[in-house]
């Protein structure tokens, strides 16, 4: 892809230092694909009818205590995205900015994380309320989102 002004790439393909092993538990079925999905999650909630997220068989049972109605935050694995940029110049932005400050989905590790709330729970898919990945996007992981816990003391947006 080519670069915008004020974007440079890393010297190395972060793919080839792969020193972890992970396991895609489902994946994210989503109106969306190349052209069309949301910039974030807040864009998909204005656009969106929501989502779902589909496990692997054998992982129903990790969904005993989640309730439809509650907030779970939702790591993905954005496996069509590039990953070697080190600065990005997003049109949102004033300038060039480095990844490790943006939500872009192009990063060493492509995982992107998203709170969303819980639609359905129904044998192995959830039901989510949106997403802005692509449809087939692997699932890496859920947890619940715990205000006490995922909420800074004091902090005040």
């Amino acid at each position: 892809m080519a670069l915008r002004e004020g974007e440079t790439r890393l010297p190395f393909d972060p793919a080839d230092r792969a020193d972890a092993s992970l396991t895609f538990i489902g994946h994210i079925r989503s109106d969306w694909g190349p052209g069309t999905a949301p910039k974030n999650v807040r864009q998909a909630r204005e656009t969106s009818q929501g989502a779902r997220v589909e496990l692997l068989e054998g992982y129903g049972a990790a969904l005993t205590g989640l309730d439809v109605g509650q907030a779970v935050q939702l790591l993905y694995w954005v496996d069509r995205g590039e990953r070697d940029l080190a600065t990005q110049s997003p049109k949102h932005a004033d300038g060039p900015r480095g990844t490790f400050s943006l939500r872009s989905p192009v990063r060493p590790n492509p995982i992107a994380l998203a709170t969303v709330v819980i639609t359905l729970l129904d044998g192995h898919t959830i039901g989510i309320d949106a997403i802005d990945a692509w449809d087939g996007t692997p699932v890496l992981d859920i947890k619940p989102w715990i205000a006490t816990v995922d909420v800074p003391p004091g902090w005040q947006p």
